[in-house]
Parts: structure tokens; sequence; C-alpha cells
């Protein structure tokens, strides 16, 4: 299968015919497959993108971004811009108006209060806020009107679209969330599984990890949609069974995350049942080092800066951990024309993508040796080095998936080679991405010494994105262990350059500082990139209205989805 030509440029879409107006519902059930099943319905308390994605069907942010990268309104009429008005001059804040009539699926008003509710939610003391870079340098949301609020920041924001912007940064209503606030938001079970939203699907019944229940959103604001009355959102199993059912058996109507061979792909999608939609964004597969000793008997500090992890503080061993991958075959392997070997975290769009760190897209197994043993790291009788008694002995964890079994064998294998023992981890997807503070297994709270994942970001420009690497964002107990700072990496000098950005407006100069903060996380290798992964989902052949957005949640236009003909 050749993806080359749908997976050039910012992102593809596979047009269907136009939908004929149709009454709410009459296109009657739709089912929806994520292998990686939903554990709840909040983003604000997952960093997982399966748990953001299902609930984006039910809560919505004011404005979102297209499959083109561009913002659009969504619960509002007008994005707001200095031309229009309505980013003041001085750009210290930024005033959304929402739409006339908006209301909860429950019925009642979207008010202004709500709007401002979200942001005290993500902010409350004691809580932890999966997405709180969104609101980095908000000071105030202030209620003008029942439909009109100001976010004020406390510094001039030439980008103010990170609140209330896109997937990550949803609306939710005060009223069902009102108790919910600092530590007790992950308490909050009824709220978490089944929040009241305006989007066009509500939760009828919710079962973690396994499946969801959703009916039509009988108060959306389109009165003639959605299309489906009904959906059946299954998680769990596989990307190999999730691809069969809809590309072989036509069981379900739309795959997500088919991480898969290509060759693997070409013979399902041969069956004629459905077709694969594919595109680029910002999705890398990387390796997070981590900074901190997660030995358990430190207990409660476990996994947090009070220990410095025993030899992956050491820069030498990192770097040899990176130069030993050889990326073009974990590439070939693993993704085909679906992936491109990467050196960057931030590997797009093309005027932040830095050519600083291309050496990485070389294995060099014999010039990690030679930095190991420089660094005076000899080899025991074992064939595994230490030094002072320390041994290069690592559990290395990743989400149950063929493909990432593969990376980990060819990965313990290469490290191998360069004295390094390495022990490998599984974890079901489910579990790992989920938010749960007690679990020990999630990818936040990273009782490993390398985990490895994918992520991305909403919208085009990267500046809560590289925010997610300041110091304040490392998971610890006092975060609920939220944050996306997973190898806890700490640096003055990279907090001085997330400030500069939030107040720099020139884009050339915007591009710069992303620049600098990616090469810095790079050349510290605390991030390991692999591969820039073009997301690969699919649809069913009736399943119609499907735009792929690489920029936002993919189910970003479900409403518009609808049954077509045989």
């Amino acid at each position: 299968m050749n993806l080359k030509a749908t997976l050039l440029g910012a992102a593809a879409a596979f047009a269907m015919a136009p939908m004929a107006m149709a009454e709410r519902g009459s296109d009657g059930h739709v089912n929806i497959i994520y292998w990686q099943a939903p554990s709840l319905m909040n983003p604000y308390l997952s960093g997982g993108t399966k748990d953001l994605e299902a609930a984006s069907l039910v809560i919505e942010p004011l404005a979102r971004y297209d499959e083109t990268g561009a913002i659009v309104p969504w619960l509002v009429d007008t994005v707001p811009t200095v031309e229009n008005g309505g980013v003041a001059e001085d750009l210290t804040s930024i005033t959304w108006t929402l739409s006339e009539g908006l209301l909860w699926s429950d019925g009642t008003p979207v008010t202004s209060a709500d709007v401002r509710f979200s942001w005290e939610y993500c902010t409350a003391e004691g809580g932890g806020c999966a997405q709180s870079e969104k609101y980095n340098d908000v000071t105030d949301v202030e209620i003008v009107d029942d439909r009109t609020v100001i976010v004020h920041f406390g510094i001039s924001k030439p980008f103010p679209y990170g609140p209330f912007v896109g997937a990550q940064s949803p609306i939710i209503q005060a009223s069902q969330f009102a108790d919910c606030l600092g530590a007790a938001a992950p308490s909050c079970t009824d709220a978490n599984f089944s929040p009241i939203g305006t989007g066009p699907f509500t939760v009828t019944d919710f079962r973690p990890n396994d499946v969801i229940s959703l009916e039509a959103n009988q108060n959306y604001r389109d009165a003639n949609l959605p299309a489906f009355s009904s959906v059946t959102f299954k998680g769990g199993g596989d990307a190999t069974a999730a691809g069969r059912a809809v590309l072989e058996t036509g069981e379900f109507d739309y795959a997500w995350n088919l991480q898969l061979a290509p060759d693997v792909l070409a013979n399902m999608q041969s069956a004629g049942q459905g077709q694969i939609v594919s595109g680029f964004g910002t999705l890398v597969e990387r390796i997070m080092v981590n900074m901190t000793d997660v030995n358990p008997d430190l207990g409660e500090e476990r996994g947090t800066a009070a220990h410095p992890h025993p030899f992956l503080t050491d820069r030498d061993v990192r770097q040899a951990l990176s130069m030993a991958i050889d990326r073009a075959l974990l590439t070939e392997i693993g993704y085909g024309d679906a992936g491109r070997p990467s050196c960057n975290v931030l590997p797009a769009p093309a005027i932040y993508a830095s050519t600083a760190n291309d050496g990485c897209l070389v294995q060099d197994i014999a010039g990690a040796n030679a930095l190991l043993d420089a660094a005076g790291w000899e080899r025991g009788s074992d064939g595994v080095r230490e030094r002072d008694g320390v041994r290069l002995s690592m559990l290395y964890q990743t989400s149950t998936n063929a493909v990432r079994q593969d990376f980990q064998a060819l990965i313990k294998q290469w490290w191998s080679e360069i004295g390094v023992e390495t022990e490998l981890r599984n974890l079901d997807a489910s579990v790992f991405f989920g938010g749960d503070p007690a679990s020990p297994d999630t990818f936040q709270k990273f009782f490993a010494d390398v985990e490895m994942y994918a992520n991305n970001f909403d919208g085009t420009d990267p500046e809560s994105y590289m925010a997610n690497w300041a110091c304040e964002q490392a998971p610890r107990p006092e975060t609920q262990w939220q944050g996306n700072n997973m190898p806890r990496f700490c640096s003055e000098e990279y907090d001085a350059l997330v400030a500069e950005m939030s107040t720099t407006g020139d884009i050339n100069e915007r591009a710069r500082l992303a620049k600098a903060m990616n090469d810095m996380l790079m050349q510290e290798y605390v991030i390991i990139p692999l591969v820039d992964r073009g997301r690969v989902s699919a649809h069913s052949n009736t399943l119609g209205g499907v735009i792929l957005n690489t920029w936002d949640s993919e189910l970003w236009n479900a409403a518009d989805w609808h049954r077509l003909s045989n």
C-alpha cells in the first residue's frame, strides 16, 4: 500500500458525498472502535488521547482547529482578533462571546459562568489538571454578562488562543462540577464518566476501559444534527482487531489509530469494506527518559525530583541510548510511508522544524560504545556496563501494541550492543494512558526508567506544547500525578524560553524560540524521538462526512457524519 500521496501536506481528508438534510437521528446507529479504551470522559484529568477524543463527542471548546489547522468558531460566532476588536491592542486580554441560545444537554443555558468555571477547575489549588499549560499566564476570566467573558493575561500574549480552544481545553458545566474542585476532582465519578455537554452526543452508559453508549443530544444547537441517533464506542482489544472490524468485517464504522505494519493494513483494505484515512501532523513516537529514581523503597517520594536517577542523570548515558537506535529501520518496519524518522519532538509545522539534530538519523553503535568507555562505564563479566557499583540496567515500558513490542525488541538488542541491560514491560493501553492517580502503571506516574509512546498537540502553534517541559509541569503527588513533563526535566534556561515565547509576537522569533526549546530537549537527550508518525485511521464505505483532522480531535466533526447508501 502506498500511503505517501495521502500523507503529504498538513492533513489529509477524504471527502464523502454531501449529506442531504434530514431529521436528527434519522441515520440510526454508528459504531466506533478505539482499541485504547477510554478510562473517563474528562480531558482535564487525563493526558491520554483516547480519553480526550471520546470526551470530544460530548464536551466542546469555544473554538477549535479544522483539518487545515485554522482556528474556527465553535460555541461562538466569531473568533476574536485584534482586527475585529476581540483581542486588546496591548494583547493582555481576549473577549469571547457565546453564541445565542446555547444549551447544555440537560436543557439549561450555557453561560459565561461555565466558561469562567472551566478555568477555575483546571487551576484549582490541590488539583491535578492534565491541560494546565493551556491556562498559562491567565490571571482572571471576567464575566461581563451571561454570554461574554474577558480572559485577562498577566503579560502581553501574542497568541491568546490557549484557553478554551481545541479539544484539550473544553468548557464544562459549572453546576455539575461545582463540588469537584482541587483534590476532589478524581472522586467525582458521575461527572467524570458522564459529563453534561454541548456536543452532538450524550453518555447513557459508561463502562471504564470497555464500552461507552451514547445517544443524540436533543438540545444540540443544530436541529438537524447529529444524523445518528446513537453511538456504541467500543474500547479495548488491539489495533489489528480494530482494523479488521472496519476494513474486513464491516462490524464497525470507524477505527482510530491503526498502529499496524504497512503490509497488514494493505491486506485489510483489500477486503473492500472500508478505506484508510491518514495525514501527518505533529504526532511523534518517542522514548521519555526518567530523570528521577523510581526505586519502590523511596515510598511517596518515588519518581520525584527529590531523588535523581542513579545513572540516567548522566548525559553521556542518555546520548549513547539515542545513538544506538536505527530510526530508519524502525520506521520501515513499523510504519512504512506512514512514518518518517525523526530527530525532533516538534516536527511541524515546517517553520518550527529544526535541522540541528539530524545526526540522530544515522545509527552509531561504535560511537555510543566509545562515549560510554570515555565516561568510565566499564563492561562487567556479563557484558553490562557499570561504574561505582551502579549497573546500566533499565526497565523499558510502553503500551501493548504489536508495533511497539517490535520496537522494544529491536531497541533492547541495540542497547545490549552498547552494554545496557533492558527489561521490557508492556501495559494495557487503557491503563497506561489513563489518568487514575492511584494506579502505578500510568505514563504520567512513569515508574520505569524509560517509556515509549506518541503524543501531539492541538492546532499549529506550539507554545503550550513546548511549555509541557517546564519545571512546574512535572507530575508529582501534589498534582495528583498529572502534568506533561514525564522526564521530570527541569531547567531555568528552558523555563526562560517558555516565558519569552509567551510574549513574542513575531512569527520568525516564535519559530526561533520553539526550535531552541526543541533543541535543548534533544541535546540533553531527556526525550529520544523515533518516528514522526502519520495518523492512520479507517472508516467503512457507508460512513459519510469523515474529515480526518490531525490538529484537533479526530472526532471533531462527528455531528456531520452520516450513513451512505450501499
